[in-house]
């Protein structure tokens, strides 16, 4: 599986191009790596941490950023299989987070709270996709 943990520039720059004055939800497929790896001289760096160890710390220390900026997760599920899609993704995390805009999401991630908490996201990943939604009513049928 390729490490997919942070955006490129490029992705970057289309999430900003977008609206963002209308609420988006991002699905989250989260995959932990076995160990925790901090940068060398992080005071966890020496931890011996899971990366879910990591990335629960990261849920701890991004939280009261995530509460600040008006966001919530909205739906959050356990992975058990992929039925259609490559054999090789499975997830350790698979959740949707919901923000009132996207000038919220962006004021979470240049936070200087969340920035300290990221590390910790940044350890604990293997891989990960961030995919953003626009809400759409729910129904009973497809289309």
């Amino acid at each position: 599986m390729a490490a997919h943990v942070d955006p490129e520039r490029a992705q970057f720059a289309a999430f900003k191009a977008l609206d963002r004055d209308t609420p988006i939800e991002m699905l989250n497929l989260v995959r932990f790596r076995d160990h925790a790896a901090y940068p060398a001289g992080h005071a966890l760096a020496d931890a011996g941490l899971s990366g879910a160890e990591a990335y629960a710390n990261y849920g701890r220390d991004s939280g009261p950023v995530l509460d600040r900026v008006g966001g919530s997760i909205l739906w959050r599920g356990r992975f058990e299989t992929t039925l259609i899609g490559p054999s090789d993704e499975a997830w350790d995390e698979v959740f949707i987070a919901r923000y009132p805009d996207a000038h919220a999401f962006l004021a979470m991630v240049t936070d200087p709270d969340y920035r300290l908490a990221v590390v910790h996201r940044q350890a604990a990943v293997a891989t990960s996709r961030l995919i953003r939604c626009a809400p759409a009513d729910a129904g009973g049928r497809f289309g």
